[in-house]
């Protein structure tokens, strides 16, 4: 059993949780019309902190996937 095959599933694991994380944030940030059923539809451009998450939320959801792959092949 060589080293990466014993750490990646950590690996996966902290991936995870800062997918969760990220992904938890992004709906905080929607208001609180969703939670009563309202919808508002108005559209703004991601700025700051906004898309910061949003830009690390596709960076961890695309490091999960490969670090799944790896795992696959490892196997």
């Amino acid at each position: 059993m060589s080293i990466l095959t014993k750490i990646l599933p950590i690996v996966q694991i902290v991936i995870s949780v800062l997918l969760i994380i990220a992904i938890l944030l992004q709906q905080r940030g929607q208001g609180l019309g969703g939670i009563f059923g309202g919808e508002s539809i108005s559209f703004h451009k991601k700025r700051g902190f906004e898309k910061i998450i949003f830009t690390s939320t596709i960076v961890l959801g695309i490091m999960f996937a490969l670090s799944a792959v790896a795992a696959l092949i490892l196997k």
